[in-house]
């Protein structure tokens, strides 16, 4: 009786380790691939994955929330690697998560004073984006008002005229989720692949 119960246990141990640990992973691969082939491979582009922010550096780029400049700069001497910069920065592995750093925090005061004195040295007045990182380090997408601010820096920087970046703002801003989750949003990542086109 008692082998006979084993026995009926790891028949049925089997068949939902192959169901629920293979077939059902198989099946769930495959309807991705089928369905939605270009979000299962990562949302990928010649120049990256448009759901992970990129590391912008020169003027000549519209940039995304802080991550890799200004006072989250990687510095591998010093074995920072970037503040919230969840990538590799400067050839130091970054974090993949916040600093926590809380509104009171007298870091994040100097960090965000820091980062509104590189903005101006761009020429930019930044919005409260453009000087806080998002919650998670990873956020690829910025605000049609954070795209228009960086507009002096990267027209001075490209010789582009203003009215032609504002235009290119406007053709790659996203509406809300649905049309109504959320708010409206640029994806850095396209927006630059779409200046370059226009360079």
């Amino acid at each position: 009786m008692l082998v006979h119960n084993l026995r009926r246990s790891v028949v049925m141990a089997l068949i939902w380790l192959v169901l629920l640990g293979f077939v059902y992973a198989f099946a769930g691969t495959g309807v991705a691939q089928l369905f939605f082939r270009h979000q299962a491979d990562g949302s990928i582009t010649a120049n990256g994955s448009t759901l992970i922010g990129q590391n912008w550096t020169s003027p000549k780029w519209f940039h995304g929330r802080p991550d890799d400049f200004g006072p989250y700069a990687a510095n591998p001497k010093k074995d920072v690697s970037g503040g919230d910069n969840p990538l590799v920065a400067n050839g130091v592995s970054g974090e993949s998560a916040a600093t926590n750093l809380g509104p009171r925090s007298a870091t994040l005061l100097a960090n965000a004073k820091g980062l509104v004195a590189w903005w101006h040295t761009q020429g930019v007045n930044p919005t409260p984006d453009l000087v806080t990182t998002s919650g998670s380090g990873y956020d690829p997408d910025i605000t049609p008002a954070d795209a228009t601010a960086q507009i002096p820096m990267v027209s001075r920087a490209t010789g582009l005229s203003r009215a032609s970046l504002m235009a290119l703002i406007k053709e790659q801003t996203h509406g809300e989720e649905l049309g109504f989750l959320g708010s409206q949003y640029i994806v850095v990542l396209q927006l630059n692949e779409a200046l370059a086109r226009l360079r």
